[in-house]
């Protein structure tokens, strides 16, 4: 994933880096999920806003009212899945059984709503939620589905306005309390905000519970809470390293602990299919481009078997430090960022099995750089939530002002891969038609369009958004603040022709996503402007564009949305 520089040797890839009947008597849990992607021009006008008091004393109260729910009847507790969808490590689900097993809740319900907010167009135009990841979350949604049959229970899967079929499910099962992940970002915490609304009149409160981050929110060692977070990674690492300690995984509930209402459910059957997405406009459903070299699919189980794979049948673990700059194959890097993004594994089950490893097999820098990529992925979530919706505004975090353009086709041009750099317009090409860009070409396509043509980084991180299957709000929006230079942090400028023959000193990787070049080898792969028109005629590249510089771009213009990235 596309990461913040930091003042030291930090390395730089990141895990990058898922209609009721009646009311019935006693008491129901409702396990609710929707994905909780987030859009570019999000928020509430120019005023960067924070979460961290909100979401501090929210979480205050919470740990001082764990009991029952505060509806005095038998009430049924709804659990909201958004991006947590796994049953093992799931820390909602946790809170579930908690209260099934004080006899608050006596029947279990999951459910997982697909709101059409997350399929439609961003402000700039973008499928907030692209194809190849909406294609991931229903492989994701078929997992959960399998995983809740094999603890005796079931997946029930609605389409609509959260917080619409949310009061629906509270009023016709006399909801007390509805369990979700704790987020973090604007759009989603405004989300909750319009859920707890929706269910407060009928006497049902929103609990929101902390887990996606390897640390926990509440172990953190700074004082003053995240008002002291360092805005760099290396102090974070350092003192969440030497002071905050790791909380083991749970594993998933027992079978029978979330057991499903006596009530007739005949949509539980029901797995929706691509048509039943609620795309704003027809989205044609991705199919597999031949050329890829590593097919991300969705679910626990597949999650588990990937983390599998990398650690115990292959020992790849063991040279990631070495190869994680890669940008062809499958085995640079785990691929388990997608999985991450959608909650289909968690970084504590993760970091568990490395330290097993270490334990068992071998311990080197290697294995060591996984958890550490966890941890970057923790420093952007905590990084967002202190800086609220600086993460999506013009001038970043820092408050930077910088000039921007808009230029539509040089965006359009980047966006295609017709740059005229070879190494920048594979990456590109390889995101459009996958889903998928590594490390090393997300950092490299982001400082080209934020520093060299100087366009609004915004519009690239709207881009990645919409495109990347293990698009992540935090992760992505930070590092795009942090690549646009406008953090606070050592700005890092790439050069481009350096970059390819360090990581693709062969061009094979050119060459793969980039067809008019398979003709060059050499220099001329990453360098066609050296070679003369004729040669290039003969070679079959005459074609392909000439470089976009800077000089081509037009000059600074109006921001994207003013000075705010966010909707209001």
């Amino acid at each position: 994933m596309l990461r913040a520089p930091s003042h030291a040797s930090a390395g730089p890839k990141a895990l990058a880096t898922v209609g009721l009947p009646l009311p019935i008597t006693g008491v129901t849990c409702i396990i609710v999920g929707t994905p909780a992607q987030s859009g570019v021009l999000r928020g509430r006008g120019a005023r960067a806003t924070t979460v961290l008091a909100a979401i501090a004393g929210r979480l205050s109260r919470r740990r001082g009212a764990r009991g029952a729910p505060k509806r005095a009847r038998a009430a049924t507790a709804l659990v909201w899945f958004r991006t947590d969808l796994r049953v093992d490590d799931n820390p909602t689900l946790g809170r579930a059984v908690e209260l099934m097993g004080k006899g608050h809740c006596v029947a279990a319900l999951p459910v997982y709503v697909l709101d059409p907010l997350h399929f439609c167009n961003t402000p700039l135009g973008s499928p907030k939620t692209g194809a190849f990841r909406a294609k991931f979350v229903l492989e994701c949604l078929e997992g959960l589905k399998q995983q809740l049959r094999g603890l005796g229970s079931e997946l029930l899967v609605l389409t609509g306005p959260t917080e619409k079929r949310l009061a629906e499910l509270s009023e016709r099962v006399g909801a007390a309390v509805v369990l979700t992940e704790q987020q973090v970002a604007d759009e989603e915490r405004r989300m909750d905000q319009r859920v707890r609304a929706a269910i407060a009149p009928l006497g049902a409160d929103l609990e929101e519970v902390w887990g996606n981050t390897l640390y926990h929110l509440a172990d953190l060692p700074f004082s003053g809470g995240l008002r002291n977070l360092p805005n760099v990674f290396t102090p974070f690492k350092e003192k969440c390293e030497r002071q905050a300690g790791l909380r083991p995984p749970a594993g998933p509930p027992a079978r029978g602990s979330l057991p499903l209402p006596a009530a007739s459910l005949p949509e539980l059957g029901v797995m929706p299919s691509w048509a039943d997405l609620p795309f704003a406009e027809p989205v044609s459903e991705p199919t597999v481009d031949p050329r890829s070299a590593f097919r991300l699919r969705g679910g626990e189980a597949a999650a588990a078997a990937r983390l599998k794979h990398y650690l115990w049948d292959t020992d790849r673990i063991t040279e990631y430090f070495k190869i994680r700059n890669g940008m062809l194959g499958s085995e640079y890097s785990t691929k388990l960022s997608a999985s991450l993004a959608q909650g289909c594994i968690s970084a504590r089950r993760i970091q568990h099995e490395v330290a097993r490893y270490e334990r068992e097999r071998t311990k080197n820098k290697s294995t060591y750089w996984v958890t550490f990529e966890l941890i970057w992925r923790d420093f952007f979530r905590f990084f967002a939530m202190k800086h609220g919706n600086r993460i999506f505004q013009l001038r970043g975090t820092a408050g930077i002002q910088k000039q921007w353009s808009t230029d539509p086709e040089a965006l359009q041009r980047w966006k295609d891969g017709t740059t005229g750099w070879p190494l920048v317009d594979a990456n590109m090409r390889e995101l459009k038609e996958t889903g998928w860009m590594s490390n090393r070409g997300r950092q490299n396509v982001a400082s080209y369009l934020a520093l060299d043509l100087k366009l609004d980084w915004r519009a690239g991180a709207d881009h990645f958004e919409s495109l990347l299957v293990d698009y992540d709000v935090t992760s992505n929006w930070g590092n795009w603040v942090a690549a646009a230079g406008l953090s606070g942090g050592r700005v890092n400028k790439f050069n481009l022709t350096k970059q390819a023959k360090d990581y693709d000193a062969s061009g094979e990787y050119v060459r793969t996503w980039v067809p008019e070049l398979k003709g060059l080898r050499g220099r001329g792969v990453h360098e066609p402007w050296a070679l003369g028109p004729a040669q290039l005629e003969r070679l079959g590249a005459a074609e392909y564009p000439s470089r976009l510089t800077a000089a081509d771009v037009a000059a600074a213009d109006p921001p994207l949305g003013g000075s705010t990235s966010r909707q209001p």
